[in-house]
């Protein structure tokens, strides 16, 4: 029987003190609902259905890519209510199963286990175990031990607020019982809900047995309704990608202070230090060290790369056997072949290094071809901004490029080309040569800054 999931996520999140809808606060650099729908599409489902409502623009606009089928809840009338609104697309004979966009770390394998609970004469909750379980809805058993039903927090008896087993919200229920049971609800309780949590006792009284899937993992089935409980489960998230991590051989300075925004794979023998941050994509091959306090967003590293203290790389690739830094900046279209040494202050945008070349000092190296062997000086920089447009700065294999240099782009410094330290290059230069500029300081009148055709 195929299943269909009903992701709720109207909400409107008073608690977060924002404007931004709750499920769209971010948990690991994502918003905590596209986390539930990830988790939903690796179920063996046929359709995922979101239930929005506060924001629901928003919400779209940022999750519409993901390939879902977006319901509107205009009302926020309770649960029960919610799940309503998605009913008339959810096929009458499949599983439903009812999951939250504000509990993000739910474990496809536990919802497994939940589906695997169902049948004509059977449906399923998933619980847990709290040691100080108030403001949950309880799950009232009978001396038998079977569910009879959930009172909700504000609802429950103080002998019913003694009940440690609460309800997450999450269920798994046959789509043809389920629109019965709904038609059914009546919202006679504190808040004047439609409470979807009502329907276990219908199942009870139609016959129906409710069982209890019971999750050890409190993390996974939390919510989150405020910004300390974003920060309490963000530590939780990362502690459980970092432990991922470190079962596949990687070895962290401290699990407690690394950040993985996205997805790495990492080779053997990788050792990361403390307070680096990954986002999107990131590949480290074998024997990769990766220092302190470095940011390292879509990138790939070659194998036995070394990326010391305080350098941020993004959306290049590092040829093996390259040194990066401390202090280094490696910006977006990069390309560094392998051996390359890119020193403490230096920064380089949309360049291509050839192997075993070296830029060890405070330089700027932009819209720039080096070749392989190339020595550029400390303070060297490519002027490649007229102040309206771009230009490529071309240097050969085995060029030496002095100290305080400054290459005027667009221009080709020849192979084995020196340039002497403290040098404006504006012309093309030979190969083999040096090539040198000190005039006398002046003053050019009336000159006017290029600008860029209207």
């Amino acid at each position: 029987m195929d299943t269909e999931i009903i992701i709720l996520a109207a909400g409107q999140g008073t608690r977060m003190h924002s404007d931004k809808p709750k499920v769209l606060h971010e948990l690991g650099g994502r918003p905590m609902l596209a986390h539930v729908i990830a988790t939903a599409q690796r179920l063996q489902s046929s359709h995922i259905h979101v239930v929005y409502g506060h924001g629901g623009e928003h919400v779209q606009d940022q999750l519409g890519h993901l390939g879902v089928d977006w319901i509107e809840q205009p009302e926020q009338l309770g649960t029960g209510h919610a799940v309503q609104q998605a009913m008339p697309a959810v096929a009458q004979d499949s599983i439903a199963l009812v999951l939250y966009g504000d509990v993000p770390l739910i474990r496809k394998e536990t919802l497994d286990n939940l589906i695997k609970t169902v049948d004509d004469q059977h449906m399923g909750v998933l619980t847990t175990i709290l040691s100080e379980p108030d403001g949950y809805g309880r799950i009232v058993r009978n001396a038998q031990d079977q569910v009879l039903r959930i009172v909700e927090h504000k609802d429950a008896s103080e002998q019913d607020r003694a009940i440690n087993e609460i309800n997450t919200g999450i269920l798994a229920v046959q789509a043809k019982q389920l629109h019965q049971w709904l038609d059914r609800l009546q919202n006679d309780n504190a808040q004047g809900e439609y409470y979807l949590t009502d329907i276990i006792e219908m199942a009870v009284d139609d016959g129906v047995t409710v069982v209890a899937t019971v999750t050890d993992d409190e993390i996974e089935v939390t919510g989150i309704n405020d910004k300390i409980q974003l920060q309490m489960m963000e530590r939780s998230y990362q502690m459980r990608q970092a432990q991922e991590l470190m079962r596949k051989g990687v070895t962290l300075a401290d699990a407690s202070r690394f950040d993985l925004r996205g997805s790495c794979e990492a080779g053997k023998d990788v050792r990361i230090d403390v307070n680096v941050v990954m986002e999107g994509r990131v590949e480290l091959g074998d024997r990769v060290s990766i220092g302190p306090n470095v940011v390292l967003k879509n990138v790939a590293i070659g194998d036995d790369v070394q990326v010391f203290a305080n350098s941020v790389l993004e959306d290049a690739k590092i040829g093996a056997g390259s040194r990066i830094g401390p202090f280094a900046r490696v910006r977006p279209e990069t390309v560094l072949s392998e051996n390359t040494h890119i020193g403490n202050f230096v920064e380089i945008k949309k360049s291509t290094i050839g192997a075993g070349s070296k830029i060890n000092h405070l330089s700027y190296i932009g819209d720039a071809e080096i070749g392989k062997q190339v020595n550029i000086g400390a303070g060297t920089i490519t002027c490649n901004y007229d102040g309206a447009y771009k230009y490529k700065t071309i240097i050969g294999d085995n060029a030496f490029i002095g100290s305080d240099s400054q290459l005027v782009a667009p221009v080709t410094i020849g192979k084995g080309a020196t340039i002497g330290a403290g040098s404006t290059i504006s012309r093309d230069t030979p190969e083999g040569e040096l090539t040198l500029s000190r005039s006398k300081q002046q003053t050019i009148k009336n000159w006017q800054r290029p600008q860029k055709k209207k």
